[in-house]
C-alpha cells in the first residue's frame, strides 16, 4: 500500500490553479537518481486518432514537439466510428495475441521504399482488415455523463443531455479533431489517415547504438471500384505513443465444443464486437455468454426483438479490485433468463441446424433451440506491430534494428508489464502507452497522462532512474495482487490517487523548470455522478444484493460481500469506459 499512499502524499499542490510559475527554471541536467535519456526527443509518433491520441497530439504539439499521428481508419474517432461493416467471426481457439488484431503486411523482400502496388479487393476483406471495424452497435449510448466524457478544451454545448447516443460522441470527437486542424479533410501533413503501423522497431546506428524508433507503415487509398493503392514506407522518430485503446482483439472462451459450433455455423456465433442491430435477432432464441457491460447492454437492446434471451455467466469470485459483475447483472431486463456457466457445447450431427444443438451448463441444465449465440467475453491487449516484445515470440528484425529486446507483453493479452505509472515503458521511456488501464475514463485521464509525456520528454519533469521505477512498479503490482487480468484496473480510488499524484508532480516540475500548471478534475464530477446514477440506474448503486434478487443471484454463485470489498468495489460509471 505504500505506493498508493505515496501518490496521495506527493500531491501537495494538487489543488493549484493553472498559472505561470514564479521561479526561474533551474538546471535541467539529470541528477544521479533521475532517468537520463540517451537521445534528445523532438519527433514523436502517435499511433491512433481516438480521444487519447487526439489529446496526445495537442499536448505534445503545444510543448513544441514535431508530431505525426497515424490512424488506420479513414477518419478520427477511434471506437467512435460506427459502420454497418462488421469484423469477421472470431476464431476458436483464439488467434495468437500478437496477431489477434491483424496480421502485419510488408512489401516484397528487396524492393526499394517507398513501394506501391495496386490491390484488387473483390470481397472487401482487404479494406476491412486494414481499417478494423469498431466494436460498437447502432443504438449504443454513452455509459457515463456527457459532461464527464469531454475534452477540457472542447466542452459540450450548454444544455447537452447527460445520456447521448454513439453518433453524437462520434461527431463530437471529430469536431475536436477539426478544432486541432487534424481531421481527415484538413490536409494536414501531421496526419496519416488510412495508414496502418505494421512494425515499430528500435533503430540503431552503424555502431550498434540505439538512437530512436523506426515505423514500418502501409497506407491504403481507394483508386476505383474495389481497387486500392497500397504504399509501404518507413519513418523515424525519437519517441512513440501507443494510443489504440483496449478493444482491438476479441477474447473467445475456452469451452469444449465451441470450436465445432463456430466451424459449422459461421455467422451464428458472434463475438459482441460484431453486434450491430437488434432486428437481426427478431423472434430468435438468443444465448448471450457474459454479462458485463457489453453483455448486459446488448441484452437490453435486443430484448424487445428476440423471442427469448438466455444470459449465461459464471460467478464473480475474484477478490482483486474490479467492477463487480453484480452491478451489470442488475441492468438485465426482468424477462431475461439468467443461467449459470456453460460446461460444453454438445456435438451436433453433420447437416443438422444449430437449433438441434444442445448447450450443457455446469449445473446439469441443458439448453436447446438456440438460434444465435453472442459471446460478450471481452477483449485482449494486442499490438501486432510490437511482436518482438511478446514473451517467447519469434522475431526477425529488419536491417538497422535492435537485435535483442526485453519482452513485456504476456501471450494471454490480459495486461501489460513493466510500465511505470502504467504509462512509461521502464526499459526505455521513449515508448509510452496511454488509455490502457481499465476503470478510467479516457476523456478525463488522457489529459494528465499526455501532459506527463510532454513534460518528461521536454525535460521539464524528471522520471526516477530505472532502478527506482522498477522498484515502484513491482511494489504497485504486489499491492494489486500480482500480474494478471486486474493488475491494470484502477477504479475511483486509484484513478483519484493517480491524478492527484500527477497534478502534484507536474505542478512542482513547472515551478522548477517552467511550463504550465494544471488543476485536478472539477469537484462537480461527484455531484454529476450522483445524479447520473439516479437517472441511469434509478438510484445509488449498492454492492449488497437487494431484497428479491438475492435468491436468483445466490443460485448463480453470488454471495454477500464484506464491507471492505463493498467500499472499494461499488460501481462508479464516471470511471468506466469499458465496453
Amino acid at each position: 500500500m505504500r505506493l498508493i499512499i505515496g501518490l496521495v502524499l506527493l500531491a501537495g499542490v494538487s489543488a493549484a490553479g493553472v498559472q505561470e510559475p514564479l521561479t526561474v527554471p533551474s538546471s535541467r541536467e539529470a541528477e544521479p537518481d533521475e532517468y537520463q535519456f540517451n537521445w534528445p526527443i523532438q519527433r514523436v509518433a502517435v499511433i491512433g486518432a481516438g480521444p487519447s491520441g487526439l489529446v496526445a497530439y495537442r499536448e505534445l504539439t503545444e510543448a513544441g514537439f514535431d508530431v505525426r499521428i497515424f490512424e488506420r481508419d479513414s477518419v478520427p474517432g477511434g471506437n467512435w466510428h460506427y459502420t454497418e461493416e462488421t469484423p469477421p467471426d472470431a476464431p476458436v481457439p483464439n488467434a495468437p495475441t500478437y496477431l489477434a488484431d491483424f496480421v502485419p503486411s510488408f512489401p516484397p523482400a528487396g524492393v526499394d521504399l517507398p513501394y506501391t502496388e495496386v490491390i484488387e479487393d473483390k470481397d472487401g476483406e482487404v479494406w476491412r482488415d486494414h481499417r478494423g471495424p469498431k466494436p460498437i452497435w447502432k443504438s449504443l449510448m454513452l455509459n457515463a455523463p456527457s459532461s464527464v466524457q469531454q475534452f477540457p478544451q472542447w466542452h459540450w454545448p450548454p444544455g447537452t443531455p447527460y445520456a447521448l447516443p454513439q453518433y453524437q460522441a462520434r461527431n463530437y470527437v471529430r469536431s475536436y479533431a477539426s478544432y486541432l486542424n487534424i481531421n481527415s479533410n484538413d490536409d494536414n501533413s501531421a496526419t496519416a489517415y488510412n495508414t496502418r503501423v505494421e512494425r515499430v522497431e528500435k533503430r540503431t546506428s552503424q555502431a550498434g547504438q540505439e538512437q530512436g524508433w523506426r515505423l514500418w507503415l502501409k497506407s491504403l487509398e481507394p483508386t476505383g471500384h474495389r481497387t486500392y493503392r497500397a504504399t509501404w514506407w518507413t519513418e523515424d522518430f525519437d519517441a512513440v505513443v501507443v494510443a489504440v485503446g483496449k478493444y482491438c482483439a476479441p477474447s473467445m472462451p475456452s469451452i469444449p465444443g465451441l470450436d465445432e459450433w463456430v466451424r459449422k455455423f459461421p455467422g451464428l456465433l458472434r463475438h459482441s464486437r460484431q453486434y450491430r442491430r437488434p432486428e437481426a435477432y427478431t423472434n430468435q432464441t438468443v444465448l448471450i455468454v457474459g454479462a458485463a457491460v457489453s453483455g448486459s447492454e446488448i441484452s437490453r437492446d435486443l430484448n424487445r426483438h428476440a423471442g427469448k434471451v438466455y444470459q449465461s455467466f459464471r460467478p464473480d469470485t475474484d477478490r482483486r479490485w474490479h467492477w463487480r459483475l453484480e452491478n451489470y447483472v442488475r441492468r438485465l431486463p426482468k424477462n431475461t433468463t439468467c443461467v449459470g456457466e456453460i460446461k460444453q457445447f454438445l456435438p451436433i450431427p453433420e447437416g443438422s441446424p444449430i437449433q438441434a444443438g444442445l448447450v450443457e451448463l455446469k449445473n446439469g441444465t441443458v439448453l436447446s433451440g438456440i438460434d444465435s449465440v453472442i459471446l460478450a467475453t471481452g477483449f485482449r491487449y494486442s499490438f501486432p506491430y510490437l511482436p518482438q516484445y511478446y514473451d517467447g515470440a519469434t522475431y526477425v528484425p529488419h536491417e538497422g534494428s535492435a537485435r535483442t529486446v526485453s519482452p513485456f507483453l504476456p501471450l494471454d493479452g490480459s495486461h501489460l508489464r513493466d510500465l511505470y505509472l502504467d504509462l512509461f515503458y521502464i526499459q526505455d521511456p521513449t515508448l509510452a502507452f496511454i488509455g490502457m488501464p481499465e476503470g478510467t475514463q479516457s476523456f478525463v485521464f488522457s489529459e494528465y497522462s499526455t501532459l506527463a509525456l510532454a513534460k518528461v520528454w521536454s525535460n521539464t519533469a524528471k522520471l526516477p532512474n530505472s532502478q527506482t521505477m522498477r522498484a515502484l512498479h513491482d511494489e504497485t503490482v504486489e499491492e494489486r495482487g500480482g500480474y494478471g487480468k486486474y493488475v491494470m484496473f484502477w477504479g475511483p480510488q486509484r484513478t483519484s490517487a493517480m491524478i492527484a499524484y500527477l497534478v502534484g508532480w507536474l505542478n512542482q516540475a513547472a515551478v522548477k523548470y517552467g511550463g504550465k500548471q494544471i488543476d485536478g478534475p472539477p469537484k462537480s464530477y461527484k455531484e454529476i455522478d450522483r445524479y447520473w446514477k439516479i437517472e441511469h440506474y434509478g438510484g445509488p448503486l449498492q454492492v449488497t444484493i437487494p431484497e428479491g434478487d438475492d435468491a436468483v443471484l445466490a443460485t448463480l454463485g453470488f454471495g454477500q460481500m464484506s464491507s471492505a470489498d463493498q467500499g472499494r468495489s461499488e460501481y462508479d460509471p464516471i470511471y468506466d469506459d469499458n465496453w
